[in-house]
């Protein structure tokens, strides 16, 4: 067995948002450091980088993660999706971000992206949630700005519209 030097590149082949990209990452690279420096997609924040503030989470292969604990070698190969995959075009805002916008569910900005990301999953799975269940989602979150309950409204708006959308406009939205 060939033992790799810690500072050894690799290349690392994805599929971001949609388009192949590549890059090269050392061996303890994380995804969070890659998917910024590599790749120059820098909406995903570092926050904690122990995973518990959720700034940094993303979807890889339809699953969501915490960058922060990938490293950018065990995303070879895979499907990733960031916030800057969420919007459907680059001139417009999907209805989870206008709702955001319409309900002033940020201030800072900087745990946006990992909120609107678990949010964005989360509504495809369960289109006509509970406010309840919306704030439980929210727990894995820590946002020091907005207290919450804007988020929590733009979020319930958010899931409204979507779901009385026919199917051929959320795939557009």
């Amino acid at each position: 067995m060939t033992r790799l030097a810690a500072n050894q590149r690799h290349a690392v082949h994805l599929t971001l948002n949609g388009k192949p990209c590549s890059g090269e990452a050392e061996p303890r690279m994380l995804l969070t450091d890659f998917l910024r420096h590599e790749i120059g997609a820098t909406g995903t924040h570092v926050g904690c980088e122990h995973g518990v503030c959720g700034a940094c989470t993303i979807e890889i292969v339809g699953n969501l993660a915490r960058a922060c604990l990938t490293l950018a070698v065990q995303a070879d190969g895979c499907d990733v999706r960031t916030i800057e995959g969420l919007a459907p075009a680059p001139d417009r805002l999907g209805a989870l971000q206008a709702a955001f916008k319409r309900n002033h569910a940020l201030q800072c900005g900087f745990c946006t992206a990992g909120i609107l990301m678990s949010l964005d999953h989360f509504l495809r799975e369960n289109p006509r949630p509970s406010e309840q269940e919306v704030r439980d989602l929210l727990t894995g979150h820590l946002c020091r700005c907005t207290g919450y309950a804007p988020i929590v409204r733009a979020a319930m708006e958010a899931a409204a519209e979507m779901a009385d959308r026919p199917a051929k406009e959320k795939s557009d939205a």
